[in-house]
């Protein structure tokens, strides 16, 4: 996949430009640049990753792409834990909740950084049944299960994309419920 393609699996959630928005295991910040593309210059941007190695690269690639770097805030911390991040518009999860068993609780975690109505966008395997790399994959059918449970609205699918491993991706957003 590349650039285009993380913007294509993101854009029919028609963000409004600006706001507060987090990318949670941004790595090396593909789906952190998409997002940054589709939601403008003016918003302010969480880069959350345990591991700190992609920064520089997601800085990079940042100030290459746009002229600047200025409104992405690389974080380095595990998702599931406290963070001090201010109340945010939306967050981009991309391959990410497929490493975690306990997805209700994971979600519940993460829906508490959102806002009232706050976007949760998710990009993962179309499959349940995963592998060493990817271990606990969750299909769109699944996971329309599983959001309002964890107290976000039934997911909108966004779109698929093909992929070389476990036969799809797909991109949805839900929304923060009471």
């Amino acid at each position: 996949m590349n650039h285009n393609d993380h913007v294509n699996l993101l854009r029919p959630a028609n963000m409004n430009q600006g706001g507060m928005w987090a990318d949670f295991g941004a790595g090396s910040g593909a789906f952190t640049l998409a997002l940054r593309e589709l939601v403008g210059p003016h918003a302010e941007i969480y880069a959350v990753d345990k591991d700190r190695r992609g920064f520089n690269n997601l800085e990079k690639a940042h100030r290459e792409e746009f002229g600047t770097s200025q409104n992405v805030h690389p974080v380095q911390a595990d998702f599931t834990g406290a963070l001090s991040l201010p109340p945010l518009d939306g967050i981009v999860m991309a391959n990410s909740l497929h490493y975690f068993k306990d997805k209700e609780k994971v979600l519940r975690h993460i829906r508490s950084f959102l806002k009232m109505n706050g976007a949760l966008l998710l990009v993962e395997y179309n499959v349940d049944s995963g592998n060493l790399w990817v271990p606990h994959p969750l299909s769109f059918e699944t996971y329309r299960a599983l959001a309002p449970r964890a107290g976000l609205s039934e997911p909108r699918l966004l779109g698929t994309a093909p992929s070389r491993f476990l036969k799809e991706f797909y991109s949805a957003v839900a929304h923060r419920q009471n």
